[in-house]
């Protein structure tokens, strides 16, 4: 049987017609085929968000105290789906992950972190003095020497 892996959107117009009729997440994968992480993660959006879980939304950045006091709430038993409406979070699954950050760093991994790449920092190389400059060719030249020499013991042996 194949599963399609990202749902269309008429894929996921018809699973929540169907998840208002009152099917559950895997008996609409199984009627439309469709992948069943993919239907409970759009199932879960569904509960929280109702028809608006068809709609994309901007991503929005929430600051640490607010990700906080959610996780605190969260570990004293409130539960992701309760918390993911109160606060309009896109899914309960945002608060669980966020719990799992908050157990393995604390509050630093819920910290905001810098996107993209690090910039590169060129430092302006201290010029070398004439005597470095020939104690490193010297290294660079016996490094040389020595796999020359492994070389030909090499191919001698070949010879053999």
């Amino acid at each position: 049987m194949y599963f399609k892996g990202a749902l269309s959107h008429s894929d996921a117009v018809s699973a929540v017609e169907l998840f208002e009729q009152g099917l559950s997440a895997k008996s609409v994968a199984r009627a439309l085929d469709l992948a069943s992480t993919s239907v409970q993660m759009l199932y879960q959006r569904w509960q929280v968000r109702g028809t608006g879980a068809l709609v994309t939304r901007e991503r929005k950045q929430y600051d640490l105290e607010t990700k906080l006091l959610i996780v605190r709430r969260h570990l004293q038993g409130a539960s992701g789906r309760v918390l993911a409406k109160e606060y309009d979070l896109p899914s309960p699954g945002t608060v669980t992950n966020w719990a799992k950050i908050y157990r393995r760093d604390g509050e630093d991994g819920l910290r905001p972190k810098k996107r993209g790449r690090r910039p590169v920092t060129r430092e302006n190389p201290v010029p070398e003095s004439e005597v470095e400059q020939l104690r490193r060719e010297n290294e660079r030249l016996r490094a040389e020497v020595a796999y020359l020499g492994k070389l030909r013991a090499l191919r001698s042996q070949q010879r053999r």
